[in-house]
């Protein structure tokens, strides 16, 4: 009897506690619930489910093996789970066109991450069109941030950003590009120029002064 209470006391307790959680706001993973030291297979393929349809990317560890294995756990975890592609436009370090996304809902979660970031790795690929890459800022800070190359970048190869050449890629889109194409563009690179608040307040943030921005429903490995 005592141990059908408590289960039953704990079960109400956990379905208390998902009923309590903000709408919109997805169970990301934090830093310490990943085995973030464990290496990716060689290549595997990820289908990410958006909200115009499904994309699927070709990962190939060899092109950036500490990035790769990175983009593995996060994915395997769920991270981009409902996370906003909140930028579709222009980069800041070469021309060309990338979606980007990374940030999640949860701002808890996305103060968790910021520290946990992996260090630079050389281009061993070209940023053509289709392929993925970690967004940066300076040295050694790629994180949880996702650029999709939206047209041939090959500048991302070799430009010298904030003190480091290149921005290496991880994989290729094998089908599905045209679903990225149609993410919604209106606000081009305006919501990437304040990322600190997109951070701080989550996607309550973007809904408020960005609507109608396509976002992630989800993102799993299939192979």
């Amino acid at each position: 009897m005592i141990r059908h209470h408590f289960t039953a006391t704990l079960f109400s307790l956990i379905i208390s506690c998902i009923l309590s959680l903000p709408t919109g706001i997805q169970a990301q993973p934090l830093p310490g619930d990943l085995p973030l030291h464990e290496a990716a297979p060689d290549s595997f393929s990820i289908v990410f489910e958006t909200t115009k349809g499904d994309f699927t990317v070709l990962a190939v560890r060899d092109w950036s093996p500490m990035g790769v294995d990175r983009l593995y756990h996060l994915v395997n975890g769920g991270y981009y789970d409902g996370v906003i592609i909140f930028r579709v436009g222009g980069t800041m370090s070469a021309t060309g066109r990338v979606a980007q996304f990374g940030i999640t809902n949860n701002p808890d979660v996305n103060r968790a991450w910021e520290p946990h970031t992996i260090k630079d790795e050389p281009v061993r690929a070209s940023n053509v069109r289709g392929t993925i890459l970690f967004a940066r800022g300076g040295p050694d800070t790629r994180g949880t941030q996702i650029a999709l190359n939206l047209t041939d970048n090959p500048g991302l190869d070799t430009v010298d950003f904030e003190g480091v050449t290149g921005f290496p890629p991880l994989g290729r889109v094998t089908d599905g590009m045209h679903v990225a194409d149609s993410f919604f563009s209106e606000y081009r690179n305006e919501p990437s120029m304040v990322q600190d608040s997109i951070s701080a307040k989550g996607s309550e943030f973007l809904d408020r002064v960005f609507p109608g921005l396509d976002r992630i429903i989800r993102a799993r490995v299939i192979e």
